[in-house]
């Protein structure tokens, strides 16, 4: 199946919008990555799995809402994959999510296009994991960073699979390298048959209230 572009391949591709598996690459600087440009690489070889390189496909941060919806509508997992940088997201996958997930289309009234999906963060950090420890420099556990993900996939009715993480990505063994590489490819292969979906809960519903929103204003 095509792919949006990679990073050396210039302007955004023609529109290759069906796809099961729908994974937002988002690495400001892919010369220095050494996890994440193996992950995307590998992801690139599946042939139900669309990835999109987002600093490739918007240099300009001008981002497609319409065309990024349309590949939500066709995938059943949206896979955030990502270097962790100051305890969040790459600042583009953050605008991703501020334009695509539109209120009244993923959630607020209305707002049941993702309904019933899947959300996967496959997320490296520099860190190594004992450092994500009260007793470590970073002073909590990885999981105290997990809400702000957790939330937005319960917002738009999705569920938030497990995390698949690197720690300490720039300085891990090759060989651990080389087997997380492998467990991303064998589970995006295998979507949806992970034994551990059947445990999860149902997704959740958030209502949103109309008060909650402001209301335009009429201009005179």
């Amino acid at each position: 199946m095509p792919t949006i572009p990679t990073p050396t391949s210039g302007a955004p591709s023609s529109e290759p919008d069906a796809a099961a598996v729908y994974v937002l690459a988002a690495h400001p600087h892919w010369r220095e990555s050494r996890a994440n440009r193996r992950l995307r690489d590998a992801a690139l070889g599946l042939p139900h799995v669309q990835v999109n390189d987002l600093y490739a496909t918007y240099p300009d941060y001008a981002i497609d809402v319409a065309a990024e919806q349309r590949r939500l509508d066709a995938a059943e997992l949206v896979v955030l994959m990502h270097p962790i940088q100051w305890y969040s997201m790459p600042p583009l996958q953050k605008l991703w999510l501020d334009e695509v997930l539109g209120y009244g289309w993923a959630y607020g009234p209305g707002g049941h296009a993702l309904r019933g999906k899947s959300m996967w963060l496959v997320a490296s950090t520099g860190g190594a994991q004992d450092s994500y420890h009260p007793a470590g420099y970073n002073r909590y556990f990885f999981d105290a960073f997990l809400p702000p993900y957790e939330q937005t996939a319960a917002l738009c009715g999705m569920r938030f699979l497990p995390p698949l993480l690197l720690h300490d990505a720039r300085r891990v063994p090759e060989p651990e390298l080389a087997a997380h590489v492998e467990v991303f490819v064998q589970r995006l292969a295998s979507y949806p048959d992970w034994p551990e979906l059947a445990e999860l809960e149902d997704c959740p519903e958030c209502l949103v209230p109309a008060g909650d929103r402001p209301q335009a204003q009429v201009v005179r």
